[in-house]
């Protein structure tokens, strides 16, 4: 009976931490748009910084998830290793919801969450109230796998073997320490670890000081999150899971010589053990925060000089993209959409490098369009597809993955005009190594015809950046006014042909210049429509 007990809690286990998944992308499909705003207003002090670290973590219920992330943000130059700390410091205070949540006894109404939470999930497919649904199910899986966790611990501990682990966990605080460490670095959650010591608690198979004790090895534990995710990052990347690290440990030493009397004070808390070790959990949690808080600086400055700096190796291609984000769909999106905007930038600059390369047969400016469409664009596009294509491949909501399908178009839009701007530069090249002349009309045309569509161009970059339908309008206004114009100037085009003035090799490259020029609006247009659809 053993083995079929162990496998009982371990398939509890499971479950639960099936259960919190669910959730917490239930809770981020519903407020993860929020989380992002949070995350832009509220890191600017350590204060802010720790109040969005505890509403981040009570939201997605899980630390290990906001620290992986965190270190993405800040690979991604999006937050700084003192901010991170307060985050860091926040979280401590957010993860305590999990503990506090198991410890309700909610095994007679366990089976009606399941049904609310599958019936709104069916019914409300694809709006909030499906999200709602998702969580319900998610909180009925966790308390699912707890009853599982807490019946197969009941039938283990008559087992002589466990009874002699557990006596001697409880005669020595250190082997629960060290066990809660184990244990929560190997299935990398602090949650499952709180939720199977309550699972212990509720079947009395633990005393209250070996529980903390337990608890306080979790918190060194899910540190290995962080350190994996760290492990080939930016030096600040290194910090911030040192600075965790850090946070843990002290926290820990503060309270280790001290378990007993504390939990003769926890004991005070509730008459049910499941709920004492909640409430343990909590208190420590909470106390670790308040008392590190004011030396937020000291902690950066120790860090700062533990993790040296690393020699770059290579070139950095993105700027906002990092692995690490992927697992926070809705920050991924954001971060996705703002590299996209960087490359729409870029290609912008290319584009009006162009007119000197084209019309003044600029050498330096031909070098220097041909050189950024080989060196940023076409590396950017590539980068951030693969990224757009690894979020596809996790778990998304129908209205992430619309989104993401609405990005791959608009990567291949700016990708066809920074191919566009390349033809304009291969075409001052051309003229500069055939000599080929654009009459005087021509170049008035073209100087006026290339800021002309390089303006609407970039409007279409705002638009893309501010979500402002008022410029996308302007933009798919100012594509009409391109192809009008282009209408015109092929027609007064073909005049000066007919007349004589212009060549033959020189007739080829204005009406090919016209047609990449109308090409790039046509793309400006996709931006703008793209914005007013979204």
């Amino acid at each position: 009976m053993t083995i079929i007990d162990v496998v009982q809690v371990l398939g509890g286990l499971v479950v639960f931490l099936l259960g919190i998944d669910m959730l917490s992308a239930a809770m981020e499909e519903m407020a993860g748009s929020q989380i992002q705003a949070w995350l832009e207003r509220m890191t600017s002090n350590s204060f802010k910084a720790a109040a969005f670290g505890a509403a981040a973590t009570s939201i997605l219920q899980s630390s290990s998830l906001l620290m992986v992330t965190m270190i993405g943000l800040i690979n991604a130059n999006l937050l700084s290793l003192e901010q991170a700390v307060g985050v860091m410091l926040g979280q401590e205070i957010g993860t305590t919801l999990t503990g506090q949540l198991v410890a309700f006894n909610i095994g007679d109404y366990l089976f009606g969450v399941l049904i609310v939470g599958y019936v709104l999930q069916e019914m409300g497919e694809k709006g909030s109230w499906g999200a709602l649904g998702k969580a319900l199910l998610g909180i009925g899986i966790v308390f699912l796998g707890l009853e599982t966790m807490k019946s197969g611990v009941g039938a283990l501990t008559e087992q002589p073997w466990v009874q002699t682990w557990l006596i001697a966990m409880g005669a020595s605080v250190l082997p629960g320490l060290i066990a809660g460490a184990v244990l929560t670095a190997l299935i990398q959650s602090s949650s499952a670890m709180t939720g199977l010591v309550i699972a212990l608690g509720n079947a009395n198979a633990i005393s209250l000081p070996c529980a903390i004790a337990l608890i306080l090895g979790a918190n060194i534990g899910t540190c290995v999150t962080g350190l994996f995710a760290s492990a080939h990052s930016s030096k600040s990347g290194r910090q911030a899971s040192m600075a965790q690290i850090i946070i843990n440990l002290v926290g820990v030493a503060l309270f280790f010589p001290f378990v007993g009397p504390y939990a003769g004070l926890v004991a005070k808390t509730s008459g049910s053990l499941a709920r004492q070790i909640a409430n343990a959990h909590s208190i420590f949690n909470v106390a670790v925060s308040l008392i590190l808080f004011p030396f937020t600086g000291a902690i950066v400055g120790v860090t700062k000089r533990l993790v040296p700096s690393r020699p770059q190796q290579h070139r950095l291609v993105t700027q906002f993209l990092d692995e690490n984000l992927l697992k926070l769909p809705s920050v991924a999106l954001q971060e996705a959409a703002k590299e996209l905007v960087r490359t729409g930038q870029l290609a912008g600059q290319m584009l009006t490098s162009a007119q000197g390369a084209l019309l003044d047969m600029d050498e330096a400016a031909i070098d220097s369009v041909l050189a950024r469409e080989a060196q940023d664009i076409d590396p950017l596009c590539a980068e951030i597809e693969r990224f757009v294509d690894r979020l596809l491949r996790g778990h998304l909501s129908e209205k992430q993955r619309r989104r993401c399908f609405q990005l791959k178009h608009l990567i291949t839009d700016i990708e066809r005009v920074a191919d566009l701007t390349e033809n304009l530069a291969q075409a001052g090249q051309e003229r500069i190594r055939d000599n080929i002349p654009f009459s005087p009309q021509a170049q008035v045309e073209l100087r006026e015809f290339i800021p002309q569509v390089s303006r609407v161009w970039m409007l279409a970059v705002k638009a893309l950046e501010s979500g402002d339908k008022g410029i996308a309008r302007a933009v798919v206004e100012g594509e009409d006014k391109i192809d009008q114009m282009e209408r015109k100037l092929r027609a007064a085009h073909g005049q000066r042909l007919e007349s004589g003035i212009c060549t033959p090799r020189a007739d080829i490259l204005f009406v090919e210049t016209l047609r990449n020029l109308e090409r790039i609006g046509d793309h400006a247009d996709n931006l703008g429509i793209s914005v007013l659809r979204n």
